[in-house]
């Protein structure tokens, strides 16, 4: 009875039960407010990297700058899962001229749209973040300015000092053990929060620690959340940054290793430190220890966390290694469309129907160009010279230097190998790369792949640079010409099959691939005939703001089928 709400807890320690009796609840020392309810996320929510970047304000302090900024996108907090301090900032929402297509939705399924459309004085104030469902523990987030808010990702508003006690004090292991107390399930609500207990606030406000620990917790937290380009500020790959850059790919990846070992090891003392802090503010020393294990270091680049279960140190390794080298190769992809540059951080081309011209205009001179065309074979074999293995290790070579090329294809294609044995290149782009980009990507891709049923033709571009000609550039210059190219090799091939200078065996080799080759032209031009002739004639725009989920299904049959991307909201 002497915990708010009298929950079934018969366990409570006395300490804990005076923590309850003596506290501040949370809800009388700081706002805490749930956010909207879209009633359709499909319509009015993206992914980040689906919209027109040019199109998107990050900044927003009110609503007045939101008007002002012309956009239609702005950031969205929408929960997510276990991760302190820092981070899921991943979604945009429409709320262009103050929320006008989302209220006015939101009319039509209610009377009044204030039901669905919750306390919108909070929108773009800085807050901090949680999720009512986490199959993890408890957690919370900083949230700068310019965010709206989620119905799942409700935000605690108050001052800045005092969202840096509250930050501060949520993290901790007391307030785990006390929030368990009020709600031991994993779908925790608002009303769980605003009774837990805080420590007397004007005692521990001076506490250097909390002042100092805080914004050092948000800024590792943070600065790993922008290390992958997922975040929206990336800037470059970490194994391309001046500070790791070593002889070889090897050895840039080893230091880059260790810096992220010490970052882990960083936020883990920092984070024991918060725990003593608030262990002996609740006076909870006789039953807690600062201690927090390697796994609730909510770091992408800690594998303890990222990967979690059972997994052994070699093991971990072996997958952040492997995952280090996929980021690789999909920021040099990203590279060869022009989303990124080795020679100017950031986003270059991230807005509708930009192209080349454009490109040249941010990198004048580039070490490695974009792609001119915006189309990427994807192929078994060299047969272009833009095709995605061949650009690869052209990225490879100018990123790294001509020196040691060799040993850092090897180092990649054995960090990317199965069974302990290594990988060809182009195997991986040809078997993984795609299926890597759409999960990266949460089944949004932003590059999409061109293919044929069987996977004999496969072509990548990029969403953003799309233009109604397209396809047929797909069409033309690279379908028909393989095809072309593969008659040839075929022509060849039916000489040896008869030279009376060939040997049986290489005889039989050519027969085999001639069959071969054979049923990919016909697979080909049923592709031609069916797909990508009609598709190309029909000159088909699309409209970022509508999404990936929309876009890519106006290509149909012509790019390759994401299981799920048809259904409903995901």
């Amino acid at each position: 009875m002497k915990i708010s709400g009298s929950p079934i807890a018969y366990w409570v320690s006395d300490g804990m039960l005076k923590t309850f009796e003596e506290g501040t609840p949370l809800g009388d020392f700081a706002d805490v407010k749930r956010g909207m309810t879209t009633s359709d996320n499909n319509q009015f929510l993206r992914f980040w990297p689906e919209i027109s970047f040019d199109r998107s304000c990050r900044d927003a302090k009110n609503d007045k700058d939101a008007i002002e900024s012309q956009a239609k996108w702005f950031p969205y907090s929408k929960g997510g899962g276990y991760r302190k301090w820092y981070g899921f900032m991943e979604f945009f929402i429409n709320w262009e001229d103050s929320g006008r297509d989302v209220i006015n939705f939101a009319k039509t399924i209610n009377q009044s749209y204030t039901r669905t459309i919750v306390n919108i004085s909070y929108y773009f104030l800085p807050s901090i973040g949680f999720s009512y469902i986490t199959s993890g523990p408890f957690s919370m987030r900083w949230i700068p300015e310019g965010f709206l808010y989620d119905s799942g990702g409700p935000g605690v508003f108050a001052d800045e000092q005092k969202r840096k006690f509250i930050l501060a004090c949520m993290n901790s292991s007391p307030a785990m053990i006390a929030l368990k107390l009020l709600n031991p399930t994993l779908n925790l609500q608002i009303a769980d929060v605003v009774r837990l207990p805080l420590p007397p606030y004007e005692k521990l406000k001076g506490e250097n620690a909390i002042i100092q620990g805080v914004p050092s917790l948000v800024k590792i937290s943070r600065h790993d959340w922008d290390s992958s380009e997922t975040s929206w500020d990336f800037t470059t790959l970490p194994l391309l940054q001046a500070d790791y850059l070593q002889p070889t790919l090897k050895a840039t990846y080893q230091k880059l290793r260790a810096h992220w070992q010490e970052m882990t090891l960083e936020m883990q003392r920092l984070e024991e430190e918060n725990n003593r802090i608030f262990i002996e503010a609740y006076g909870l020393q006789d039953e807690l220890t600062p201690q927090v294990p390697l796994s609730e270091i909510t770091l992408t680049c800690n594998p303890h966390y990222r990967y979690g279960g059972d997994k052994n140190e070699e093991e971990l390794e072996a997958l952040l290694l492997a995952d280090t080298m996929r980021e690789l190769a999909s920021y040099a992809v990203g590279c060869v469309f022009g989303r990124y540059a080795l020679d100017k951080p950031g986003l270059i081309l991230a807005n509708q129907g930009e192209n080349f011209d454009d490109y040249l205009k941010q990198v004048p001179e580039p070490s490695f160009p974009a792609d001119a065309d915006n189309v990427i074979p994807m192929l078994d074999g060299d047969w272009f010279t833009d095709d995605i293995a061949e650009r690869f290790r052209k990225f490879l070579r100018v990123a790294f230097g001509e020196k040691h090329y060799e040993d850092n294809l090897k180092f990649i294609e054995a960090a990317l190998g199965k069974n302990g044995k290594p990988r060809d290149i182009r195997d991986y782009f040809l078997k993984d790369f795609y299926n890597d980009h759409v999960k990266r990507y949460k089944k949004r891709p932003i590059y999409w792949l061109f293919s044929s049923p069987k996977g004999s033709f496969n072509s990548l571009i990029y969403m953003h640079r799309y233009r109604p000609d397209t396809v047929s550039v797909v069409l033309n210059d690279y379908l028909r010409e393989f095809r072309t190219k593969l008659a040839s090799h075929k022509n060849h091939l039916e000489a040896v099959s008869i030279s009376p200078s060939a040997s049986q065996g290489e005889k039989t080799k050519a027969l085999k691939e001639i069959e071969k080759i054979n049923k990919m032209i016909v697979e080909m031009e049923e592709y031609e005939r069916e797909v990508l002739y009609p598709l190309a004639t029909e000159q088909m725009e699309i409209d970022l703001d509508d999404g990936v989920k929309v876009n890519y299904l106006k290509l149909g049959e012509a790019l390759k089928k994401i299981p799920g991307l048809d259904k409903g909201d995901e």
